[in-house]
């Protein structure tokens, strides 16, 4: 008698688990649109990728570093970033087409991208959504001078505007 309920519990144990994990694999399947697009939709909320308008080639390079928070503080601190070029910071190439540089708090390195939005500006971060918690905003860029700010507020806050001024190619 004990064995016969046993043996049921256990089966009907098993059905539900099979059943389960049936109706779980049936949450994560999709049926193939019968519309003539392929490109499923962006979710809501999530703008799609689009390029930077800054390339990274125009990035890679020795740079001096410095960062200031008070805007009226800009000029002396591209002055102070062009006497750190003594060591400079590097900005490599990545082998994926992005550029290698430090998100906030990390000390390796890693490869970025450079990401446009739909509002025109330029962010400076891993893949994913723009502007993502680990992008840097580009707040300005001419070949010689670029500035960034981070669009984590903590991060922002500590490291303030960044303050990248191109080096002399060495002689």
């Amino acid at each position: 008698m004990i064995r016969s309920l046993n043996a049921r519990l256990v089966a009907r144990f098993a059905a539900v688990s099979a059943l389960t994990t049936l109706l779980g694999a049936c949450g994560s399947m999709s049926l193939p649109s019968l519309s003539s697009n392929p490109e499923p939709a962006p979710e809501p909320g999530v703008a799609p990728e689009m390029p930077a308008s800054i390339r990274p080639d125009e990035i890679v390079g020795r740079w001096g570093l410095a960062s200031f928070q008070n805007p009226a503080d800009r000029a002396r601190t591209e002055a102070a970033a062009r006497g750190q070029c003594k060591q400079p910071y590097v900005i490599g190439a990545g082998q994926n087409g992005g550029v290698i540089m430090h998100l906030a708090d990390q000390a390796t390195p890693q490869e970025l991208r450079l990401k446009g939005s739909p509002s025109g500006k330029n962010y400076i971060g891993p893949p994913g959504p723009v502007p993502g918690e680990q992008d840097r905003e580009i707040i300005s860029f001419d070949g010689r001078v670029l500035i960034t700010r981070f669009v984590d507020k903590d991060a922002a806050t500590r490291y303030g505007n960044m303050v990248y001024v191109r080096c002399a190619p060495r002689a």
